[in-house]
């Protein structure tokens, strides 16, 4: 499918390319129309889909997005406006977004600017009038594929040099994102989580020392911590091992992240390991958890599509209960290569991948999905009350 398309446009701009402002290029040269919003630029990233019908600020914060661009499945996005508490990182994690719909002007008592207007802010550009449906068979069929994406007011585009530029994208595998995305010096965490009164509050943590290593941590796992008591110290994603100790914790956090597992694994691998013999216990989720399972001897792959969405069902093997679950990834831990002591004990209930994993005589676990959810579900949340308990026994 390498030539012109007006697959998934509105039928107005299907034979109307004066009034195309937007497109988007795949690298096999496929080309949709559409109309541009938010920042006027243009970007390029592998393109996934997100079923979720709400949180779309807080997906287009979430560095696990870092090389991406959303396509949201949900036609009505942006309609809600845009607020300063709805953040998962203080800057963009996904490179941009395509829509079914133009956001219209925001309805709701918590915004504090168009969605439009932040975007320009966040230099994030948007594609509308797209037929998403189409769209996301196209990504289903070939697998997220790489992309750019344009928006330009007056519809100016050079193509030939647009297709020259997408069919160069080489995709997301052998990429260490996280050192984009990570902090660059250690910093203390005390926010807590946000209420409908008061919003966020400061916490004490007087209970336990959590030493988080961020790989693109999000904002409300470090809340969670914080919330139950947690003495929250956040480190760039290459401090060494020795470091980390030196702060004399009382858990390790392992955080989310972009990218290939394996690049990232190539200076993290060696740290976890480390960690792990230190007795201390450890809690990892999405790109930790890859890269713990990287740390104890396993391999992981990069998926067809990837997991992206709120409502995914998650088998817990160890108590047979059914989680719906937030998700965010593109690689995949493989359980066969699970050595001997360490088990898996959470599957997707969509293909039966891997969603979690401990071992067996140390208080260290992990999982795939997003246990910290906003806005939600919050059916996971038990797994910090759980990494809180190892603690305390500790």
């Amino acid at each position: 499918m390498a030539q012109d398309s007006a697959l998934g446009t509105r039928k107005d701009l299907q034979n109307s390319p004066e009034t195309t402002t937007g497109l988007i290029i795949f690298s096999d040269g496929t080309i949709f129309q559409g109309t541009g919003f938010g920042a006027v630029t243009q970007t390029s990233g592998e393109i996934c889909f997100n079923t979720s019908m709400t949180g779309y600020q807080e997906a287009l914060t979430d560095p696990s997005y870092a090389g991406q661009v959303i396509t949201f499945t949900f036609p009505h996005i942006g309609n809600i406006g845009a607020n300063k508490e709805d953040l998962e990182t203080s800057g963009p994690g996904a490179c941009g977004l395509i829509v079914r719909e133009i956001p219209t002007p925001p309805s709701s008592w918590r915004a504090q600017q168009s969605f439009n207007d932040w975007l320009i802010d966040k230099e994030l550009p948007g594609i509308a009038g797209i037929d998403t449906r189409a769209l996301t068979q196209h990504i289903r069929d070939i697998g997220a594929p790489d992309a750019i994406i344009a928006h330009h007011p007056d519809g100016e585009f050079n193509l030939e040099a647009l297709r020259q530029n997408a069919a160069s994208l080489a995709g997301l595998e052998g990429l260490d994102l996280a050192k984009d995305v990570t902090c660059t010096r250690p910093y203390q965490w005390s926010q807590g989580l946000w209420d409908m009164r008061d919003g966020y509050n400061e916490t004490a943590g007087n209970k336990h020392k959590v030493v988080a290593i961020d790989f693109g941590a999000k904002h409300n796992i470090l809340r969670h911590l914080a919330a139950r008591g947690c003495d929250v110290i956040v480190v760039p994603a290459s401090t060494p091992a020795s470091d980390i100790l030196a702060y004399d914790p009382d858990g390790i956090f392992l955080s989310n992240g972009p990218g290939d597992p394996a690049a990232t694994g190539i200076y993290a691998v060696p740290t976890v390991k480390a960690l792990i013999e230190s007795g201390v216990p450890v809690f990892g989720i999405c790109l930790g958890h890859q890269i713990l399972a990287l740390a104890l001897g396993g391999q992981t792959e990069k998926m067809h599509l990837g997991h992206r969405g709120a409502n995914h069902p998650v088998k817990d093997l160890t108590t047979g209960k059914v989680e719906i679950t937030s998700q965010n990834h593109g690689f995949k831990v493989l359980p066969e290569s699970l050595p001997e002591g360490v088990e898996q004990t959470h599957i997707s209930l969509f293909d039966g991948t891997n969603e979690g994993l401990r071992v067996k005589d140390k208080p260290i676990f992990s999982v795939q999905y997003h246990p910290e959810s906003s806005p939600g579900p919050h059916d996971s949340a038990y797994l910090f009350d759980r990494f809180i308990r190892h603690m305390d026994e500790k």
